[in-house]
């Protein structure tokens, strides 16, 4: 007689309830450790900004402009000196890589002339925070240095928020980590700085180096013709992402008269200054506003033009 075999149903049950322990388990260490909501909760890099390097900023400013802006270069005698003075100088700084900048410095028998122009790429180490929107908030702490009004939240540009989350907040940080000076109230009307001088500063470091507008005295004040004639310094609508004109008269007793016209704009993730400064031999003369401010501003546009070719 053949025997049969016995299966145990308990045996079997045992072995069901193991596998379904272990299935289950498995699903509760996932659930747990958070990384299941990773993908679904992870926020996008910023973007990057759009320029990755600078140009020669001694070669930026052709030869013409060059003559027209520093009225008796094309006269000096010395063909080495010649040279050098077309050639410029570079400004110091610490990053080529993120600040460059070229000036140039003419005497002739009428005024004394200096341009600086100075280029900043910024970048944005926080991965929440675009380039554009920092250099948005360098060029945000120059306009304020030139005591110009901010725009306003509904007039700023669409898709670059202030990174500091307000776009008006006084206590947004320059550049250097410190905190920028009180913007004027909205009811003030846009005037020329009185004794300030727009400084292009070295991101994270010390001021560069600007020329003769950086020595500005304490009886500078605006000039009276200029506002009259709608010249006063004032934010400009028509030069790349934004941008701002500073005209500042110099009227202090203990030397002749100078003028220092400063153009800023933005383009993207780059800063771009243009200084330009005269000073007349005799004391009595006062350097034209408009002439100086146009060609301020065509070197301006030259350049942004150089950044979107």
């Amino acid at each position: 007689m053949q025997r049969r075999k016995v299966y145990v149903p308990g045996a079997a049950v045992l072995l069901v309830a193991l596998l379904a322990g272990c299935t289950g388990g498995s699903g509760h260490d996932d659930g747990g450790d958070g990384k299941s909501g990773d993908a679904g909760g992870s926020t996008t890099a910023a973007e990057p900004g759009r320029y990755r390097t600078l140009p020669e900023p001694c070669g930026a400013v052709d030869s013409s402009t060059l003559d027209a802006m520093l009225p008796g270069i094309e006269e000096i005698e010395d063909a080495d000196q010649r040279e050098k003075a077309y050639g410029g100088s570079p400004t110091v700084t610490y990053d080529t890589d993120r600040r460059v900048g070229c000036r140039w410095k003419v005497e002739s028998p009428d005024a004394t002339h200096h341009l600086l122009v100075d280029f900043e790429r910024v970048v944005s180490y926080d991965g929440t925070v675009s380039d554009d929107a920092r250099a948005q908030e360098v060029y945000r702490t120059k306009l304020r240095e030139a005591d110009l009004p901010e725009p306003s939240a509904s007039g700023s540009e669409e898709g670059s928020p202030s990174p500091s989350g307000s776009e008006g907040s006084d206590e947004s940080e320059g550049p250097e980590g410190s905190k920028g000076p009180e913007k004027p109230t909205g009811s003030e009307k846009p005037t020329g700085s009185e004794g300030t001088q727009v400084a292009a500063r070295a991101q994270g470091g010390a001021a560069a180096e600007v020329g003769k507008g950086d020595g500005a005295e304490p009886g500078d004040t605006p000039d009276p013709e200029a506002t009259a004639e709608g010249l006063e310094s004032r934010t400009l609508d028509d030069l790349g992402d934004e941008a701002f004109l500073a005209d500042v008269l110099s009227t202090a007793a203990s030397a002749s008269r100078h003028r220092t016209v400063t153009v800023v704009f933005r383009t993207s993730n780059v800063v771009v200054t243009v200084e330009y400064d005269e000073q007349p031999a005799r004391r009595a003369e006062v350097p034209d506003s408009k002439e100086m401010q146009d060609n301020a501003r065509e070197l301006a546009e030259n350049l942004s033009d150089r950044f979107n070719g």
